[in-house]
């Protein structure tokens, strides 16, 4: 050892990446950080890469700081007891003094019957890759559907549709559940512009599908000659693997400083972070001020100082509907979208403009580390204390009713 904290990030997104720039603000700490791509993902733009307008890839070299250590590997387990990573391709171990663990998240598998097999999920850039190959080699008159009607399946929608395709989006119940009802109408009438067909409702339910079809749960038998996943997120199972705690979808259970609570020297952040077992909604907004988060949590103990707990100020949720309107829709410190809401081309502008950012506060926390603010907002630090009183309150009742 060099007589420097080394600290391994796991996990080369959005928030691996905030994380891994912000911790070299500190000369005597080391950073490695391990990744199974040689580029960064930007996945809020994968819909792009399948609509034909983006490659969804940011260089490392544009966003990482050059004392980052970069290496191209997947972790198979981590040790706890050894302070140690195992890597799966190099068949190496890293030791380290701390860990942060941000794994992101993916696709989940279907338990619909023929999902796996013949619909297309796009969660990750291979997975959209593999989509935009299929769609170049089917005719642009084929039907396509999309299942789920979150973000991925409106932006996914939109972005087809604008391309000459002729799509059809099942929601499974609402369209866009976590839009205000004035935003959802926006989106509806924008989709319908564009000429996609929204089936939503109690029955838009997907019972069954095939390389032809889409069943619903009303009997109706929509043809799609490419279908599209999108329902649902999961996370990696590494840290239930390695005998870390976690929640029931397998995030990292920690404090409010994204310690986990099984070992002081391993935290996460990003979608694969539950802390107080009262995770933030999976997205880039909450991801880099986590990332940022769990980075100056261990700063602060390299300082002898005691680490801030998570509070988020600023919640919203901004979707694009094609190259040329979008919605940027605000919400409340409870994260529940309020009435207020900005589309057609000034939301296109915006949105273009938060894809535009993500970048490039990465790239300016590489260039100057420390600089990057946003988790420090003024706000929120007793919405989340209510917040958490309210899901303490709640869990010994929910207990007793499992039971």
């Amino acid at each position: 050892m060099t007589g420097k904290t080394h600290v391994v990030v796991i996990g080369g997104g959005y928030a691996g990446v905030m994380a891994a720039n912000r911790l070299t603000l500190r000369d005597d700490v080391t950073v490695t950080l391990v990744n199974p791509r040689p580029d960064l993902v930007h996945r809020v733009r994968l819909h792009q890469l399948v609509g034909g307008s983006d490659d969804a890839v940011v260089a490392y070299r544009d966003v990482l700081a050059e004392r980052v250590r970069l290496v191209v590997d997947t972790v198979a387990r981590i040790d706890a007891a050894e302070r140690s990573v195992t890597l799966a391709a190099a068949q190496d171990t890293l030791d380290y003094d701390y860990l942060i663990y941000a794994v992101g998240s993916g696709s989940t598998e279907p338990s619909v019957p023929g999902a796996a097999d013949s619909a297309y999920p796009l969660a990750t850039l291979e997975e959209a890759q593999r989509l935009r190959t299929v769609l170049d080699a089917t005719p642009a008159t084929a039907p396509v559907t999309v299942v789920g009607a979150g973000p991925t399946g409106i932006e996914t929608s939109a972005e087809l549709a604008q391309a000459g395709r002729t799509v059809t989006l099942v929601c499974g119940g609402v369209l866009g559940p976590y839009l205000h009802t004035r935003g959802r109408r926006s989106v509806a009438k924008r989709l319908a512009k564009l000429g996609v067909t929204v089936i939503d409702g109690s029955d838009a339910k997907v019972t069954a599908v095939t390389r032809d079809a889409v069943r619903l749960a009303d009997g109706r038998e929509l043809p799609s000659k490419v279908t599209v996943w999108t329902v649902g997120f999961g996370v990696p199972d590494l840290a239930a693997r390695s005998g870390l705690s976690t929640d029931a979808v397998g995030r990292l259970l920690t404090d409010e400083t994204l310690t986990s609570l099984d070992d002081e020297h391993i935290l996460a952040a990003g979608d694969s972070a539950a802390p107080s077992g009262l995770p933030l909604r999976m997205s880039c907004l909450n991801a880099t001020p986590l990332g940022a988060r769990a980075a100056d949590t261990v700063l602060s103990r390299l300082a002898d100082e005691q680490p801030d707990h998570l509070h988020q100020g600023f919640y919203a949720q901004c979707i694009s509907l094609g190259r040329s309107a979008g919605i940027y829709q605000f919400a409340n410190r409870s994260d529940v979208a309020v009435w207020l809401h900005i589309d057609e081309g000034m939301g296109a502008r915006i949105k273009e403009m938060v894809c535009k950012s993500i970048p490039g506060h990465l790239s300016g926390e590489a260039h100057k580390p420390g600089s990057f603010r946003l988790h420090r907002m003024p706000g929120g630090v007793a919405k989340r204390r209510q917040m958490l009183s309210a899901h303490r309150a709640d869990a010994p009742a929910a207990a007793d009713r499992a039971v």
